[in-house]
């Protein structure tokens, strides 16, 4: 288990259990199950204690947890005959965006999203999730078949922001996110985006402008890091905590504003602990909001996604 800064408590104590046991089973006289057994209730209400109240900073961390389920776990776990497609048909295949037809409880879908990896060699591989030009042509030209063929869009967003480097601005980083958004407003099925993990920035958006947003209950999804918005403001990235309240970023804050529709809730002590649970619960919600839209005629489904972004934020106005 990889520990938060503020799980530092809990590692403590989950330590001494765990120190016990293996000295329970290299000493096989030695009975410790009742003082394990204890320490594993503290545990576990401590747990509940930390996670209670999380501050957006601390939900910032949790978000970004290398533990926690990314979109490979997800299509693995919720999705069948899945069958990737590659590349972009004019530079190359990023590999930070992956994406394919599939079946969603026996209803065809194409399903898209982030991909951070979950090791070194990997997240290289995928660049941490950060998608180049490439990778918003891709998933714009499976958006185009899946609206060919009227197969609702599923994407999954886990992305600290699209790449910013040199030749992603050469080769048109800013248009594929525009393009990639435009065709989210223009696409006649139904889609539903899901925040898994990250929602950062354009290179977020370009995949959310859907017709129904969920969030992880610990995810977070703004206009910018909390370290780049404190380096701006504050000239001081120190400042995170800071720019994280300011920002709005949570679930519960982007609910309220109608930036989001729902909230999945993930299990004590965050989707990295019961991983199982989390992309379960993924899965019920994803199918839920497919059953809702699917009477909706073609027409009905681009004008309720128009509709939802110029209404946006009105909640939070109001209130």
């Amino acid at each position: 288990m990889n520990y938060l800064e503020f799980e530092k408590p809990l590692a403590e104590i989950e330590g001494k259990a765990e120190e016990l046991r293996a000295m329970a089973r290299s000493n096989k006289g030695m009975d410790v199950d009742k003082e394990a057994a204890g320490l594993d209730r503290k545990a576990q209400s401590l747990l509940g204690d930390l996670y209670k109240n999380l501050t957006p900073w601390q939900k910032c961390q949790v978000a970004r947890h290398p533990d926690r389920p990314h979109c490979k776990d997800y299509i693995d776990a919720l999705f069948t005959e899945y069958t990737p497609l590659a590349g972009d048909r004019n530079f190359a295949d990023d590999h930070a965006i992956m994406g394919g037809l599939a079946r969603l409880n026996d209803r065809p879908v194409m399903v898209i999203g982030h991909e951070k990896g979950h090791d070194t060699q990997s997240r290289i591989e995928r660049n941490f999730g950060m998608a180049r030009p490439e990778g918003y042509r891709k998933a714009i030209r499976l958006m185009n078949l899946a609206d060919r063929f009227g197969v609702p869009v599923v994407t999954l967003i886990d992305t600290p922001g699209a790449y910013p480097g040199k030749g992603a601005e050469e080769r048109g980083q800013s248009e594929a996110i525009a393009r990639s958004t435009e065709q989210c407003l223009r696409l006649g099925v139904p889609l539903v985006s899901v925040v898994i993990g990250e929602g950062g920035s354009g290179g977020a958006v370009a995949f959310a402008t859907a017709n129904r947003v969920a969030m992880l209950e610990h995810s977070i999804y703004s206009v910018i890091s909390p370290e780049g918005c404190a380096s701006i403001l504050w000239k001081d990235a120190e400042k995170m905590k800071e720019a994280a309240e300011a920002l709005r970023l949570t679930a519960q804050d982007l609910h309220k504003l109608g930036v989001i529709d729902r909230i999945i809730a993930e299990s004590v002590g965050g989707a990295q602990r019961d991983r199982v649970s989390t992309m379960r619960s993924v899965g019920l919600c994803i199918d839920d909001i497919l059953k809702q839209l699917a009477p909706m005629s073609r027409k009905d489904l681009v004008r309720d996604r128009r509709a939802k972004f110029l209404n946006m934020g009105q909640a939070g106005l109001a209130a």
